[in-house]
């Protein structure tokens, strides 16, 4: 019984990630640059990410999700640490590393699906890594999605790395970071859309170009 559920589930999530990603794919890079602007001014307004001193953003791919671009560079203009995903794909891990600088990141390399990351050393040093040795703590994760929910569910891209990311840091005794999603318009959905199993974590917030979604997002993420 619980293989059928499951299966059903990984079916769902692979109809609706087929059916958006068509769409998102067709979307022109002004609207998504357009879109991304106002997600990015909404972000730099909460008080959550003003207040916080360490944020993992991901790095977007070339089109079909709001580009992170220039929110990247508000948080390295800031005094606050930035750390992006870099995917181990021998095990199927994900780890944030950090980053120092514009010019540090314009030196990164494509990665998996054509998204830039961090090479493990920097200036022959090796960078700080969250669950590294030197373990890094995180006030915010900033996560991509193919859709989300009015009910703050989250559709990823089926590989997971996101969710046990999340599992293996807050297994490590650490609070959990404050989890916050990037919307377009075209892949926010009504409350229950998003079909989700017992491992998906849940978002705090989320931000599209038109509002932040959350309860109580005013108040969110106090420290």
């Amino acid at each position: 019984m619980a293989f059928s559920l499951q299966a059903a589930l990984k079916s769902q999530k692979k109809s609706l990630r087929n059916s958006l990603g068509t769409s998102l794919n067709q979307l022109s890079s002004a609207n998504i640059e357009q879109q991304s602007q106002k997600i990015m001014n909404h972000v730099l307004s909460l008080p959550t990410f003003q207040r916080c001193q360490s944020i993992s953003c991901y790095l977007s791919m070339p089109s079909g999700e709001v580009s992170t671009d220039m929110l990247v560079e508000a948080i390295l203009q800031s005094d606050k640490k930035l750390f992006v995903p870099r995917i181990q794909t021998m095990n199927g891990t994900m780890d944030f590393l950090r980053v120092y600088s514009l010019n540090d990141l314009a030196s990164f390399p494509s990665g998996t699906w054509g998204i830039k990351e961090p090479p493990e050393s920097w200036e022959g040093q090796k960078r700080d890594e969250v669950l590294g040795l030197a373990m890094e703590s995180l006030d915010l994760i900033i996560l991509p999605g193919v859709a989300f929910d009015r009910g703050l569910s989250r559709l990823g891209h089926g590989k997971g790395y996101y969710d046990r990311f999340i599992a293996s840091y807050v297994s490590s005794a650490r609070p959990k970071p404050l989890l916050v999603g990037l919307s377009l318009r075209e892949q926010l959905l009504d409350h229950g859309q998003v079909p989700v199993g017992e491992h998906d974590w849940k978002l705090d917030l989320l931000v599209t170009p038109d509002e932040i979604i959350g309860p109580h997002w005013e108040d969110q993420g106090e420290m």
